[in-house]
């Protein structure tokens, strides 16, 4: 009977205040589904690193299909999922074509993420003298798996999948701290350094061999205009080997940050830099005053 009360309130709720769907009442891609497809990805992007079995570097013939076959079918139900949402309808046999055929290209593209990585790994590893080995980074270090993920989230979203990029996005965000959007552009050899609260914007774009710490934020300069920014450069470039320090904050769709140049500690930002340059915040004057011991000052009282 209480579990009837309760089932009529939240009933009333739901007539009371409908949230309704942007598009139609079809189903949505799920995020526990996203959740396998990035561990499914990842599994065959690092043989060995993210599977209960023991594989060699060099993989193994029936593993590797095994997993294509069960990625290949993950992936495709979902895409098709977020194309019938986006085309208001259940059905549609064009759009199982396009979903199973955008799956394909995806899968395609595996080696080439799997290199852009590789250079990934290396910089986190010339870059951090606490690695222990390169097998620490892969299986332990939130910003490398962040960068795993956006690579992944970036392809999907270049080929035209809607929904699952910033929904892989998100799970990434979730799980580390680190907000990448997937519309950003990253170039090789990335390292996100602790990466605790990292910020990088749809629109960003980031060159080969940058370095950044946590904190970070490749942010927008006004998000004032709303929707009607949308589509519009609001995130700055960081050219090729910029090292960017713990808190900084660079904002704004014209703001480059020349190649070669240093932004130190908590350095706000919202134009230019030429290349080579190095930008820091003037130390503040430290005021130190020596208090008495409690005993001294006991003594004093007496």
């Amino acid at each position: 009977m209480k579990l009837d009360n309760l089932t009529n309130l939240i009933l009333d709720e739901y007539e009371r205040e409908p949230i309704k769907k942007d598009h139609c009442s079809c189903r949505l891609p799920a995020n526990s589904e996203i959740g396998k497809i990035i561990q499914l990805s990842l599994e065959l992007i690092f043989p060995g690193y993210f599977t209960k079995k023991e594989v060699s570097e060099y993989g193994s013939r029936p593993l590797l299909e095994k997993t294509l076959k069960k990625l290949h079918r993950l992936l495709k139900s979902q895409i098709s999922l977020a194309l019938l949402y986006l085309a208001d309808q259940n059905k549609d046999s064009k759009i199982a074509e396009r979903s199973c055929t955008l799956c394909y290209r995806f899968l395609e593209h595996l080696p080439k993420i799997r290199q852009l990585l590789h250079t990934d790994l290396e910089a986190a590893y010339r870059g951090d003298p606490s690695a222990f080995n390169r097998d620490q980074i892969v299986v332990s270090y939130p910003g490398f798996y962040a960068i795993a993920i956006h690579r992944i989230a970036h392809e999907l979203l270049v080929l035209g999948v809607p929904l699952i990029p910033r929904m892989m996005s998100e799970y990434a965000h979730r799980h580390t701290g680190i907000d990448i959007n997937p519309g950003a552009i990253i170039g090789k050899s990335f390292f996100i350094d602790h990466g605790t609260g990292v910020v990088i914007g749809e629109t960003a774009v980031i060159g080969n061999n940058v370095k950044i710490y946590q904190g970070v934020t490749l942010g927008a300069l006004s998000t004032k205009g709303g929707q009607a920014l949308k589509g519009v450069r609001r995130h700055p470039t960081i050219e090729d080997n910029v090292t960017i320090y713990a808190g900084a904050s660079i904002l704004g769709g014209e703001t480059i940050i020349g190649a070669n140049s240093t932004v130190g500690s908590n350095v706000f930002i919202t134009g230019s830099l030429p290349k080579n340059s190095k930008v820091t915040i003037k130390i503040p004057e430290l005021l130190i005053k020596s208090t008495p011991a409690k005993e001294d000052a006991e003594n004093e009282s007496k």
